[in-house]
């Protein structure tokens, strides 16, 4: 097809060409230029072919002289893109002074300069030094204002300055004239400051830009929903919160866990308890099974026999012994508090299971056996090794698969093992 369409406009122009060259030998025209007693005299074409060629030797005279001059140019457009690619290069192995110096130079280009410093005042936050970094964002504001206000607002929101970042970026925000980046640090900012109203505005702009992936956005609006949920001010704001939600999201565990936790706070439990037993009826989740625990209210003595009764089904689940665990102290059931978090210790040990038995031990009266397990979960948070208690306490290691056949006098699951103890 491709061929054919030369063809035709080869055509095309050899017939205007025969009709013009047809016209112009009709009556070539003339030229006359007398000036001081000299005289020339020319057909209009041969003035035109030589005005051409006139032309055409002027700019290449030009070209000449200016070669000279031009390879100085050359030469520095040539070292600064290399000190551009350098200083990139080093920012990216974390060479920070390296890329700051590199970067700095290849600032003086001025097709490079606006990224040049951008990144420079990133070379330079990521050495500490902040007095550089916005030194070198000041200078870029000339040439990149949107940029810069992005690049100075994520350094804030990186040294804990969320206020003065969302104050940066809250007029263009309003103005609806901040770039993708800008409301990523909008919502990130808000969030670390606790302004979920504002969060909440950047997420519809962001979605709208596809600066993030799906999953990247879903994690996002995740984090901004939860946010909004735990800082409710009132139980009607908190409903009409979680009516506005999708379907979708009023079935993600993390969000049911919030609502549960918040409407719980206001003295609703039984909204909390409904929402997280239906998740769970669906699809069984220890998030929500640690919510379930963690629930404020008057109604434990439901809630452990519902949670007791979910040990038929996970007998091995330590989430769901610690938050038995948890009820029963609640409702001072010290005996088989320690059970339940003694299997749960033994299962998969975790600072909140080493906390709740020491609650436990201080509801007993043991305050030496209660700090030894404060300490213990101190210790996890920090990655630290565990001490293991003294005696009849001590917490055994023992496989993960639990026998839901064998159980105690009263009914509850048993380790193996467990009964010749």
């Amino acid at each position: 097809m491709k061929v054919w369409r030369w063809v035709l406009l080869l055509a095309i122009v050899v017939t205007i060409t025969a009709f013009g060259w047809h016209w112009v030998a009709e009556d070539p025209g003339q030229v006359l230029i007398r000036i001081r007693g000299w005289r020339v005299q020319s057909t209009l074409v041969t003035a035109i072919v030589l005005l051409l060629v006139f032309w055409g030797v002027i700019s290449l005279g030009w070209r000449l002289l200016r070669w000279p001059f031009g390879a100085v140019t050359r030469r520095q457009r040539a070292v600064s893109r290399k000190r551009f690619h350098d200083g990139l290069l080093a920012l990216a192995e974390g060479r920070h002074g390296e890329a700051e110096r590199d970067l700095g130079r290849a600032a003086r280009h001025a097709p490079q300069r606006a990224p040049a410093l951008l990144a420079a005042a990133r070379a330079a936050h990521a050495r500490g030094d902040i007095k550089r970094a916005m030194e070198a964002l000041d200078q870029a504001t000339q040439s990149a204002p949107q940029a810069a206000r992005v690049v100075r607002a994520r350094i804030l929101r990186e040294d804990g300055r969320a206020e003065e970042a969302l104050a940066l970026l809250a007029p263009e925000a309003d103005a609806g004239r901040l770039p993708p980046g800008g409301w990523l640090e909008l919502a990130e900012s808000a969030l670390q400051r606790g302004d979920v109203d504002r969060a909440r505005g950047a997420l519809d702009p962001l979605r709208k830009s596809g600066a993030l992936d799906a999953e990247a956005y879903a994690a996002l609006q995740l984090r901004v929903v939860r946010a909004a949920l735990q800082r409710a001010p009132s139980v009607d704001a908190l409903h009409a919160l979680w009516a506005d939600l999708s379907r979708a999201q009023r079935r993600q565990p993390e969000l049911i866990a919030a609502y549960a936790e918040q409407v719980s706070r206001f003295g609703r439990p039984l909204p909390a308890m409904d929402e997280i037993e239906s998740a769970l009826r669906r699809n069984w989740s220890p998030a929500l099974v640690a919510a379930y625990g963690q629930l404020q209210g008057q109604d434990i003595e439901g809630r452990l026999r519902r949670a007791e009764g979910w040990l038929d089904a996970h007998p091995g689940d330590a989430t769901l012994l610690t938050a038995v665990g948890r009820m029963c102290v609640r409702i001072q059931l010290w005996g088989k508090a320690r059970q339940y978090l003694s299997q749960a210790l033994s299962l998969e040990p975790s600072a909140e299971a080493w906390e709740t038995l020491g609650e436990t031990y201080a509801g007993q009266g043991n305050p030496l056996l209660a700090q030894q397990c404060y300490r213990n979960a101190l210790r996890m948070t920090r990655g630290e090794a565990t001490e293991a208690l003294p005696g009849a306490h001590a917490v055994r290691e023992v496989a993960l698969t639990v026998d839901p056949e064998l159980r105690n006098a009263h009914g509850v699951p048993q380790l193996p093992g467990e009964r010749d103890a």
